[in-house]
């Protein structure tokens, strides 16, 4: 008989409240709803930020690629080629696994990707944000009309199924960029703390544009990091992208109406997780909390160049909550393509809702390794191996 496989690995949050959350989703699972928001920013076009594409150009396509791949699957002819990628495969190829076989019918949300996708998709916005070291990322009244608009949706989600996970994933290219802006506006510590695609995470890039942008705001603290008392707003504002302020909302409503939410995703679920709880009433942040978790691969959650696990202690001692936070146990050493094998080298890593799909993948029973394998398999299409 073979072993039972192993919980996803638990980085964060009190037991009890993570295992009940578990639970309540792998009770449900099937009842999932999945969204993909994407959306751009001209911080993508900054050489060197991403390698979500290996060029600033081919970045602008990226979000519609991803989206035409995890709908079409990667037999399938799809209008936007997926853009050169330093090494690796898109996310996109692991997100497309999970849904297809677990019977999920994911909605995908355009909020301004620099390129629409070739695929049906709720159409929201038509401009990617600025570049954040602007300090004008984004208007505010778009800031307030998308979360808004984010808080009705999740209370209407949740009336419709108040015990039925949301999955929140995203496709936004130069979105690490833009969460560690968010996060260290709202006075967080994160500089060196963050993933991204590149094999190794461009830090000081980050960190200066981040440093030229909260100081164009008028946001910088005497360390260069904001206040704890910083306005959400103006921070979301000034660096952020619409993706965070979409997120964020669906956070407030679901969560706050009791729905659980799996935010799909590492560093950039992060900063929608903090955005949540800066936007949200003190008395309600323990009750929101309880319902939210953070779900990433096994691959952020061990990167040598980031710290998962010391960004979500920090967001812990600013909120005196602990975030609910786990990572799913997907490995790719043994698998034949050396594009997924490039996921151990530390490429790619995560996006298009990788983790949180794999982590509820492993909640439905099935082993990581069925999923690897499948993996292998849709990689020999898409790139057209025998």
């Amino acid at each position: 008989m073979p072993a039972a496989p192993s919980p996803p690995q638990h980085l964060s949050g009190d037991a009890a409240s993570a295992g009940a959350w578990l639970g309540s989703c792998a009770a449900h699972w099937r009842q999932t709803t999945v969204l993909l928001l994407l959306a751009g920013t001209d911080t993508a076009a900054v050489p060197g930020i991403s390698a979500a594409g290996a060029t600033p150009e081919s970045r602008r396509w990226t979000a519609a690629a991803d989206a035409e791949l995890l709908l079409l699957g990667p037999a399938a002819e799809r209008r936007h080629a997926l853009p050169p990628l330093p090494a690796g495969v898109s996310p996109a190829l692991i997100a497309h696994e999970v849904v297809s076989a677990l019977g999920l019918d994911p909605l995908v949300v355009d909020l301004g990707a620099a390129v629409a996708p070739a695929v049906p998709h709720l159409q929201l916005g038509h401009a990617p944000a600025r570049c954040l070291s602007s300090g004008q990322a984004l208007d505010p009244a778009r800031v307030r009309r998308l979360v808004a608009l984010g808080d009705r949706w999740g209370r209407l989600l949740a009336t419709k199924g108040p015990q039925e996970p949301l999955l929140i994933a995203e496709c936004v290219p130069g979105g690490t960029t833009t969460a560690q802006a968010v996060l260290t506006g709202l006075g967080l510590e994160v500089a060196g703390l963050v993933s991204g695609s590149l094999l190794e995470p461009v830090h000081a890039l980050k960190t200066d544009l981040v440093e030229r942008g909260l100081s164009a705001a008028g946001l910088a603290g005497p360390r260069g990091t904001g206040s704890p008392d910083a306005d959400p707003w103006a921070v979301l504002a000034a660096v952020g992208d619409p993706m965070q302020a979409l997120a964020a909302g669906l956070v407030l409503g679901a969560a706050g109406a009791g729905r659980p939410v799996l935010l799909a995703g590492g560093s950039q679920m992060a900063a929608v997780w903090a955005l949540a709880l800066a936007l949200s009433s003190p008395s309600s942040r323990p009750a929101l909390a309880r319902q939210v978790a953070i779900g990433t691969t096994a691959w952020v959650a061990a990167e040598a160049s980031s710290n998962l696990a010391l960004l979500l202690q920090r967001l812990a001692a600013r909120w005196q909550l602990e975030p609910l936070a786990f990572a799913a146990n997907l490995r790719f050493q043994h698998c034949r393509s050396a594009r997924l094998r490039d996921y151990e080298a530390g490429y790619v890593k995560e996006g298009v809702g990788a983790g949180g799909l794999a982590l509820l993948w492993e909640l439905s029973g099935r082993s990581p390794d069925a999923l690897a394998l499948a993996c292998d398999l849709a990689c020999d299409q898409l790139l057209g191996s025998p």
